[in-house]
């Protein structure tokens, strides 16, 4: 390979939602199509289930989008940008990560802004510059490859319906959804994954009978929140 250095368009599917969103992935797309044609039709997809039709998002567009994307990434996420939590959770192995990469993101003249180095456009925007192909191989196929199918598996079907009913037992409520737009997320995260596969020459995955599981970890939080916000039974 190359060049990566289309990570860093890909980056910005990834970062919240701004009015040029249509715009930037008609680019994006155009780029793909001649050397990633799977990737370049999985963007379109994701790019068609958007608002309008302009390169530019309307504010009342731009709202449902931005809210679509911190539904799926954020507060009652579907997942997680955080690759590293992903894979390793609140493990200590997930701080060590950090460290690696906050020093790999120093390295390379990159400013992870106001998240971590494990977000997923930093990690992107990173292996764009990263000199070292044989760490790039190597974090690609042992961090963010299964990290990215995680996400994906995510937002199957059936993952949803189990993800409501818990947000129903704790919350009684659920935020409003769009049946056309409200996983929209996954084409953009299949596209990836067919760029990651095709520059990496990666395996299909296989899903391991044991993993950090995000949809336990958000229910054990929520237990953790409803027990917190109970009071406190006195003695007789």
């Amino acid at each position: 390979m190359s060049t990566l250095s289309h990570y860093h368009q890909l980056a910005a599917v990834f970062d919240y939602p701004g009015a040029d969103l249509p715009a930037q992935l008609r680019k994006l797309c155009e780029s793909l199509q001649s050397r990633y044609p799977d990737a370049a039709s999985r963007l379109e997809f994701f790019a068609e289930a958007l608002p309008g039709s302009g390169g530019q998002l309307s504010g009342t567009e731009l709202d449902e989008v931005q809210e679509i994307f911190t539904r799926s990434f954020d507060v009652q996420a579907i997942t997680t940008l955080s690759v590293g939590y992903i894979i390793f959770g609140d493990d200590y192995k997930r701080a060590e990560l950090l460290v690696n990469l906050n020093r790999e993101h120093r390295d390379a003249g990159l400013d992870c802004g106001t998240e971590l180095s494990d977000h997923l456009p930093n990690v992107l925007r990173l292996i764009a510059k990263w000199q070292d192909p044989e760490i790039v191989a190597e974090f690609v196929e042992e961090i963010l490859h299964p990290a990215i199918e995680n996400m994906t598996y995510e937002f199957g079907a059936d993952r949803i319906l189990e993800r409501n009913r818990l947000y129903r037992k704790h919350y009684k409520t659920l935020i409003a959804t769009s049946a056309d737009r409200g996983t929209m997320y996954i084409d953009a995260l299949q596209g990836l994954l067919a760029v990651l596969k095709q520059d990496f020459n990666l395996s299909d995955y296989e899903r391991p009978e044991q993993r950090s599981d995000f949809l336990r970890s958000l229910g054990r939080e929520m237990e953790i929140e409803a027990e917190d916000a109970s009071p406190a039974q006195v003695g007789g």
